[in-house]
């Protein structure tokens, strides 16, 4: 327990430096896109303006999940990380059509770069990034800190694309690798950003976890006294919560070792990593005993 609270306070702590440097970098970046006439530097400040965004909604996201559950919220205020990464790789979408549609824009008129000032800022950029990186890889675990390092890492790589650009405009003249570098970056932050959008909305749709149910019934029904396992629910109430519900149909029994049959079937389905359970025990009560009740 003080293993997991002095992780949760180191993680809070980095979180902060890392919003702190991700705010610096956008201002810098902005103000050096303007100055040098580079679009992959402005789609590169915009892309870490929304992960210091991010960054600060994974934050207050990780203080609402610490408090408690009560009348109101009784599974308590976890699906909060989830909302936030939900919204955070929606933003991450927007953020990457705007991108190629300003892209497209400057492969139809070329504009001239300043490549001493989009490199400079570029390399400031790109190392304050890697230090967020750091601060945060051994935390990159739950949904919402995820997203957020998946926004750190892109801006990374869009970082090092922003340099190597600057560097082939500077010794080749090749103008056309500002958008090109664009479009690249907006594509790679699609990616990334769809596999934490896709997840995100099966937890808040309540999709059931990935769960083998064929398998599950037959387990419970090997139990002795048990006739049939049927109408099953599973969900995630967060990114690592997983709740599951079934009718069980049982002899009649008598309430004592009616228990032992519930403590059975909890006993088994923690195996598959469900963490909370709630069995309803019944006999010759559903007509329809499907796994799933439409």
């Amino acid at each position: 327990m003080a293993m997991e609270k002095h992780t949760g306070h180191g993680l809070k702590r980095n979180l902060v430096v890392s919003i702190l440097l991700n705010f610096t970098i956008t201002v810098a970046e902005v103000i050096g896109g303007l100055l040098s006439g580079s679009l992959a530097l402005l789609g590169d400040s915009l892309h870490n303006f929304s992960d210091a965004m991010g960054l600060l909604a994974s934050y207050i996201a990780l203080r609402i999940g610490e408090r408690r559950a009560n009348e109101k919220y009784t599974f308590g205020y976890k699906r909060a990380e989830i909302l936030v990464a939900f919204v955070n790789s929606a933003v991450l979408f927007g953020v990457s059509l705007f991108l190629v549609v300003e892209a497209y824009e400057r492969f139809e008129s070329p504009q001239p770069i300043d490549t001493g000032i989009m490199l400079s800022v570029a390399v400031i950029g790109l190392v304050a990034n890697l230090l967020s990186v750091l601060l945060l890889h051994r935390h990159a675990h739950g949904l919402n800190v995820r997203s957020a390092y998946l926004h750190l890492l892109s801006d990374t790589l869009s970082s090092v694309a922003v340099v190597v650009g600057g560097l082939l405009i500077l010794f080749y003249g090749v103008n056309w690798v500002d958008p090109l570098i664009t479009v690249l970056i907006a594509i790679y932050i699609l990616r990334e950003a769809y596999e934490i959008l896709r997840e995100s909305v099966e937890v808040l749709m309540e999709a059931s976890p990935d769960l083998d149910l064929s398998l599950i019934k037959s387990e419970i029904e090997s139990i002795p006294g048990v006739r049939n396992a049927h109408h099953f629910h599973a969900w995630r109430v967060g990114e690592n919560e997983v709740h599951f519900e079934c009718h069980v149909e049982v002899d009649d029994m008598p309430l004592s070792r009616a228990q032992g049959v519930i403590d059975e079937v909890e006993s088994r389905l923690r195996k598959h990593g469900i963490t909370h359970v709630t069995v309803q025990l019944e006999t010759d009560r559903c007509r329809e005993k499907d796994v799933v009740c439409s």
